[in-house]
């Protein structure tokens, strides 16, 4: 006889219900600390994007799906001509500010970028400020999209504090498909129960592999993934607001359930409950394009260069380059054997050591074939080896601390060594914010330049470094500041 299955519908998964409830209970955040925070993530997530713009490889899957298709009222895409529907154009910007791995990063059990929710909250923030204002009514703020990003960064955050997706083969866009959906959902207006059921549509969505993270497959989808995953809960968000049914056991059921299919038949833990702290411990990427885990290793290598130069030595000179590192850094990035395109390199910690031992820089166009053909990389690149440090992966897992130190040594052939370099936190950590938020606006500041005349840049830099005059700022009106 065949087991009886109750067709019961249950309540909704706690851990939808908590997402939920966050964000609609929790939109009046008290942390001064969590919006100037914020505010320095908006402003270099989408200089992140402008620098883009300088790619082709990038640009050529920006704009309409069909071409020439202007949307009235729709969601404009910064620094393009292009005005789009909420879903294309979270694509759009969603991919323009991934491509180069230049915007901020979150590490625990899973790793991610949580500023790639700007993407679908930035477009829809501005699809209906646009039809508020066409219609009479009032648009929403740039506070608003700050309170969005908060919220994303949170959701993002805390469900990778503890659960890694990666070690499932699962790529870490699948918490940004969660988080964009549960805050723009909010952003449309739609019930709890309507939220509720969209979230539950991005976590029944077939999730994305990381198959195109890793050896051998590296790829470019690893640059537009986010903008995938992003302009998907949007259109989820828009499906859920038309009445569509959801799935209360999304997670839980069994067999069908994402935890039995996904995720090892193991329900997700959690460290802490959402508030604002993902934000406020968040990494920004400042000094180097660079898969996270290599930051402080590439720190290391520029420090190097100089002191190659001091000593009158070359690369030529070096028998072996030993990085002491974490165990997330040597499962992502430690890559042997031939790189094909930029997406594979950026993903390598020995080249992103080796060009800036070299060259005494590490730049987006240092991913490019111009660069990459220079022989002395991957002859440097075959020097260098990665061993773990129980302490620093024991440190990178510390909530108090969460470093992401990597530490070289330098053996030469004659038997001479250097003393070893460790740098424990990169210029884009909390520890470090008192260094690094000039730089990022100097980076801002660049990033603006490679796109607008200096009347454009002046009246950007305006509302963008006054925190109270950007929060006042009508989204609509923001967005058009970047108009190409």
């Amino acid at each position: 006889m065949s087991a009886h299955i109750s067709n019961i519908r249950p309540e909704p998964d706690q851990v939808l219900v908590d997402i939920v409830d966050y964000v609609l209970n929790h939109q009046q955040i008290t942390s001064a600390l969590a919006y100037e925070t914020a505010r320095h993530c908006l402003i270099d997530t989408l200089g992140c994007g402008l620098e883009a713009l300088e790619y082709p490889a990038c640009t050529k899957l920006l704009g309409p799906i069909v071409p020439g298709t202007v949307v009235p009222n729709g969601a404009k895409v910064p620094g393009t001509p292009y005005q789009l529907d909420p879903v294309q154009a979270a694509f759009n910007i969603g991919t323009m500010i991934r491509w180069l791995d230049f915007n901020d990063t979150w590490l625990a059990a899973e790793w991610g970028h949580p500023s790639d929710n700007l993407g679908g909250i930035l477009a829809t923030a501005d699809w209906l400020s646009r039809n508020a204002v066409a219609a009479g009514r009032k648009p929403l703020t740039m506070r608003d999209v700050l309170t969005g990003l908060i919220q994303a960064h949170e959701i993002q955050g805390c469900l990778a504090l503890e659960n890694s997706f990666n070690k499932v083969g699962l790529d870490h866009v699948v918490l940004v498909k969660v988080a964009s959906t549960a805050v723009v959902a909010r952003l449309l207006g739609l019930t709890r129960d309507e939220i509720i059921n969209a979230v539950s549509l991005a976590w029944v969505d077939g999730q994305s592999l990381r198959t195109y993270r890793h050896a051998p497959n590296t790829g470019s989808r690893k640059s537009w993934a986010a903008g995938d995953a992003t302009s998907r809960a949007v259109r989820l968000a828009l499906i859920a607001k038309t009445g569509e049914m959801g799935y209360t056991s999304v997670l839980t059921a069994k067999t069908w359930g994402f935890y039995d299919v996904l995720f090892k038949g193991q329900p997700f833990k959690f460290q802490r409950p959402y508030g604002s702290y993902v934000m406020e411990n968040v990494l920004f990427k400042i000094s180097f394009p660079a898969e996270f885990h290599s930051q402080t290793a590439v720190e290391a290598g520029m420090a190097l260069h100089k002191q190659l130069a001091q000593a009158g030595k070359t690369v030529d000179d070096i028998k072996r380059v030993t990085i002491r590192t974490h165990e997330a850094c040597i499962r992502i990035i430690d890559k042997k054997g031939p790189l094909n395109n930029p997406a594979d390199r950026d993903h390598c910690i020995q080249y992103m050591v080796a060009v800036p031992m070299i060259f005494g820089r590490l730049t987006a166009g240092d991913y490019e074939d111009s660069v990459a053909n220079d022989p002395r990389i991957d002859a440097l690149r075959d020097k260098i080896v990665c061993v773990e440090d129980p302490k620093f992966t024991a440190d990178y897992h510390d909530p108090e601390k969460r470093s992401i130190a990597n530490a070289l040594t330098v053996e030469f052939k004659d038997g001479t060594s250097f003393s070893e370099i460790v740098v424990e936190y990169p210029i884009g950590h909390k520890r470090r914010r008192a260094d690094g938020i000039p730089l990022l606006e100097a980076k801002f500041r660049t990033n603006l330049a490679r796109r607008f005349a200096q009347k454009q840049q002046q009246a950007i830099l305006d509302v963008s470094l006054d925190a109270k005059k950007l929060e006042a700022m009508p989204v609509n009106e923001y967005v058009d500041l970047y108009t190409a």
